[in-house]
């Protein structure tokens, strides 16, 4: 009964009047052909801006519009953590320590005692656990 005239009224009358926020949208189906050519031609402006420009021309694209401003966020949680693994990195000189070692052991300067091993050893933990934060705050599956 779904179809009935009260019921039918009844919704109509029940559902809010619709706000349009600006004029309606023009729609043009194009084939693929006419579509990438479209694309190719606007280049770095958005199409709707390319086709402004095409119909109307003159020297401003959107006039009807402000133009776009960004609001300033705070950054997300993960890219606070991702910018203080990064600060961590930077300052504590691990980059250049391993590189060091790295040339000493290439050339044979490098003398293997237990304090160098463990020094290794801690680095590349710190390392590993760098690594396994980013994935985590990146929420990318670790290999």
């Amino acid at each position: 009964m779904s179809g009935s005239p009260n019921i039918v009224a009844f919704r109509k009358a029940a559902r809010p009047p619709r706000k349009r926020k600006g004029p309606p949208p023009v729609t043009v189906r194009l084939s693929q052909a006419e579509y990438d050519r479209l694309k190719h031609d606007a280049g770095a402006l958005s199409m709707a801006a390319y086709m402004r420009l095409r119909l109307f021309g003159g020297g401003e694209i959107a006039p009807h519009r402000k133009p776009y401003e960004r609001k300033a966020t705070s950054p997300s949680a993960e890219l606070t953590m991702i910018g203080k693994m990064l600060g961590g990195l930077g300052q504590s000189g691990i980059a250049a320590n391993l590189a060091d070692i790295a040339k000493a052991a290439k050339i044979g300067a490098l003398p293997v005692t237990s304090e160098v091993e463990a020094e290794v050893r801690a680095a590349c933990e710190a390392v590993q656990d760098m690594r396994t934060r980013l994935v985590e705050a990146l929420g990318v599956k670790a290999r």
